[in-house]
């Protein structure tokens, strides 16, 4: 099996650097065949062929642009997004078993999401955020619900759109606003030119959207195998853990350390304690599934 430290260094992107080069560049890598991508994968994980493994990423980045893309709305450069994204993607070429029967992108596109994610919560942060469970669920699916809303526009919402989204979320209203507020960010368009004669726009180098039948099935594969590492890793935990985790992160309207304290007869510290207690315990468990389901 290839060590991390065989993997090849991929096209460097700082926060600084010229994003529309950095697409243009990225377009020259060719996307590979199911068979070439095979054979490139065989040759890594059993020969360590770095450069086997060196097309294997570079013919993905264009993959981990698009999906670096769709969190530019955190107020973050997306030049970041894309180098952490970048990073996941190596992480999947490292673990990627060809033998398992599905593409590489189908497999990477989880470790490209959660290295950008996990980079994201880390970043926001350090300008706290905010840990309880309504500013969690408000983070990752404001802008979404405002999508499917047409609510795009910049600015805050007006009170019917504030209380539709607090509704289906069940937040409070207040929430919403102040989410809202802090993730309201300018983006750079990708209508932008990459070139003064203005024939060209950013969006013109990155992968079409729409999704086809084989995006459709490998999201659904994709979805379908995190809810099997959840439910198999949630049987890790004790009948007391499984049921406090639930009421208070699984289900669409948590339950308060209150309303827990009163149903054990503990006290709201020590509910506290075992949900978090319970979430380590789940995330190890799900951490070593997948790499035991990566090793040969």
């Amino acid at each position: 099996m290839a060590t991390a430290a065989a993997l090849p260094a991929v096209v460097s992107l700082s926060p600084d650097g010229n994003l529309t080069r950095y697409l243009q560049e990225i377009r020259k890598f060719p996307m590979l065949a199911a068979d070439e991508e095979y054979v490139l994968a065989k040759r890594w994980r059993e020969h360590n062929d770095s450069d086997a493994a060196h097309k294997l990423v570079t013919s993905h980045l264009r993959l981990v642009a698009k999906i670096a893309m769709g969190y530019r709305g955190y107020g973050l450069p997306i030049g970041e997004l894309i180098s952490e994204g970048n990073v996941g993607m190596m992480q999947a070429v490292k673990r990627f078993d060809p033998d398992r029967g599905f593409r590489l992108a189908t497999y990477a596109m989880w470790w490209i999401r959660a290295s950008i994610q996990e980079y994201i919560l880390h970043s926001w942060s350090l300008v706290k955020m905010g840990t309880t469970a309504a500013q969690k669920k408000l983070f990752f699916n404001l802008r979404k619900i405002k999508g499917q809303m047409q609510a795009i526009d910049d600015g805050d919402l007006n009170p019917d759109q504030v209380k539709k989204i607090a509704t289906r979320l069940g937040v409070p209203e207040d929430e919403v606003v102040n989410m809202n507020r802090r993730l309201t960010a300018p983006d750079q368009s990708l209508n932008a030119p990459t070139r003064t004669d203005g024939e060209s726009e950013w969006q013109d180098w990155l992968v079409d959207d729409t999704p086809n039948q084989e995006a459709r099935f490998s999201e659904s594969q994709e979805l379908e195998q995190r809810r099997s590492l959840l439910t198999d890793a949630m049987r890790t935990l004790s009948d007391r853990e499984r049921h406090i985790l639930t009421q208070r992160r699984l289900i669409e309207e948590p339950k308060t350390l209150e309303d827990l304290s009163d149903e054990f007869k503990i006290s709201r510290e020590r509910v506290r304690q075992i949900e978090v207690r319970a979430f380590e315990k789940l995330q190890r468990a799900m951490k070593n599934a997948v790499v035991q389901a990566a090793r040969p």
